[in-house]
């Protein structure tokens, strides 16, 4: 008889008979008690950045990476932090930041995608590996290429259209006269886009693991919610800025 562990209802990635211990918002030192050999980690990598443009196309950032499962203990964790929104000025484009990955034992999530300057190619979600317990789906949804961002765990970065939905949402693109919301997370719904002056657009941050995604404005993009949101991308004519991907978390149980 053969068994799939990587398919079993048995498994969650709130582990049965176990706590939340430990919740961590930056990279530090851990102390687990003695006696504990093994814990189960959930790691959230910091959201992408979103594109700041004045011309082609506003490419928001992509959700951070998710990934759970059981580690050996370790005595230090890495939180990565959300990537910077691109800073455009004199009508240069400028990209959005990856952001950092999060870190502990052998548990490992990749930071979402920046928003890039290249037309119509919007940043894909954070890769994850999905480790016994972690929720199936798409780990690596693609960024959106004049279309909607991919949805799945992690949401990819909408190219003038809307971000990806899942765990943690992709942000919203925006073009010259119009600019879309930012896929909703598990801590809430996207940032909605600003659209009031067609020469100032914005796309809105995607909502992340903890917190809903910030809504555009003016030539700003909305910040990614914290828990790796993706970061709206942003459009002026002589000055715009991206915004910031969420930052990371990491929880362990034991």
């Amino acid at each position: 008889m053969s068994v799939d562990i990587y398919s079993n209802s048995k498994f969650s990635d709130s582990p049965y008979g176990l706590k939340l211990q430990q919740t961590f918002t930056t990279s530090g030192p851990v102390t687990i008690p003695a006696g504990i050999n093994r814990v189960y980690a959930i790691c959230i990598a910091g959201g992408g950045g979103g594109n700041a443009f004045a011309t082609n196309s506003g490419n928001a950032g992509g959700g951070g990476g998710y990934s759970a499962g059981w580690t050996y203990v370790s005595n230090t964790v890495t939180v990565g932090s959300g990537g910077a929104g691109g800073v455009m000025s004199g009508g240069v484009n400028s990209a959005g930041g990856t952001g950092g990955n999060s870190v502990y034992g052998m548990v490992f999530a990749i930071g979402g995608g920046g928003g890039n300057t290249v037309t119509s190619a919007g940043a894909g979600g954070g890769g994850g590996v999905s480790y016994t317990g972690a929720p199936a789906g798409t780990y690596n949804a693609g960024g959106g290429a004049n279309t909607v961002g991919s949805s799945g765990i992690c949401g990819g970065g909408g190219s003038i259209q809307a971000g990806g939905s899942g765990l943690i949402g992709g942000g919203g693109g925006c073009f010259p006269g119009s600019a879309t919301a930012g896929g909703s997370g598990n801590g809430g719904a996207g940032g909605t886009g600003f659209t009031t002056i067609t020469t100032q657009t914005a796309g809105g941050g995607g909502g992340g693991f903890i917190s809903a995604g910030v809504n555009g404005a003016a030539s700003v993009g909305g910040n990614g919610g914290n828990g790796g949101g993706g970061g709206g991308a942003g459009y002026g004519l002589a000055t715009a800025t991206g915004g910031s991907g969420g930052n990371g978390i990491v929880y362990l149980y034991y």
